[in-house]
């Protein structure tokens, strides 16, 4: 059985104070590094036109790439270092859609559950989030892709705006669980036929809405110092733990201390550091 995490790869740019450096990302990327520890038995499809962006993926044989015409462009800024709670995003929004096509010829045959790693509304479309239903295992997703819009326009590319997407509550219903923060959380409300609403609030910690609402304190990290993925970091490790059938609790504070130890360093999450 294989988990299979689905999203683009992406090509960033991440300025923290007057330090400026290029990067691969997007979830899936940050997220394969965790299942790479916790849950080995992964498979990662990402979508991009550069394929020399998976080659610093943890492990390439784990990896198939959907080829299309762009790549997910981001630039990440942090005005002060002393504050990486603070972060201005920028955006090519590519055009670059998953359809259910796509998946058919590269999905594994018996399949755990999936992670949906959107960027932005164009990413998944309903036709394809309704095939992935349709394999009757947990899916887990990460709801900010679909509510991103394009604002004003900066150097070819734009300032990312969140407005509540129309097909919202068709897209999450029947869905395990989605994946948030809390300014995401204020503009879609929660009244979706979902489990699990995880909740991340950055160094105030994370709430988890299931039968009750169960909080979770931030492991306080004392030298914080990229927390570009952090958000991927906390999803991967949750997810981890509810396929091994922890308790939310146990994987919320799972999560918060890997999330932790990831923004102690630049790039994604490596235990050995």
């Amino acid at each position: 059985m294989t988990l299979v995490i689905i999203g683009p790869v992406t090509q960033d740019v991440i300025r923290i104070g007057g330090d400026e450096s290029y990067k691969v990302g997007g979830a899936t990327y940050y997220q394969s590094f965790v299942f790479e520890e916790f849950y080995n038995d992964y498979l990662a499809i990402v979508n991009c036109c550069d394929e020399s962006l998976v080659e610093d993926f943890p492990d390439l044989s784990k990896v198939k790439v959907i080829r299309n015409d762009d790549t997910h462009f981001f630039i990440n800024d942090y005005p002060d270092p002393d504050d990486l709670n603070v972060r201005h995003q920028l955006s090519n929004f590519a055009r670059i859609s998953i359809f259910k096509s796509d998946l058919e010829r590269i999905l594994p045959e018996k399949i755990d559950g999936f992670v949906l790693n959107p960027l932005n509304r164009y990413d998944f479309p309903a036709e394809t989030i309704e095939y992935l239903k349709g394999f009757n295992v947990p899916i887990f997703l990460s709801i900010q892709g679909f509510l991103r819009i394009p604002g004003d326009e900066v150097n070819g590319n734009y300032t990312i705006k969140l407005s509540k997407f129309d097909g919202l509550t068709n897209v999450l219903s029947g869905v395990d669980a989605i994946f948030l923060d809390e300014s995401e959380a204020n503009i879609i409300g929660m009244d979706y036929d979902v489990d699990e609403m995880v909740i991340t609030n950055g160094s105030h910690g994370s709430r988890i809405l299931c039968d009750d609402e169960i909080r979770i304190e931030a492991v306080k990290c004392d030298n914080p110092v990229d927390t570009t993925g952090c958000g991927d970091t906390y999803m991967a490790a949750y997810v981890t733990q509810k396929l091994l059938s922890k308790s939310s609790e146990i994987a919320g504070n799972f999560a918060s201390r890997i999330a932790s130890e990831k923004i102690e360093y630049s790039g994604p999450y490596n235990k050995n550091r």
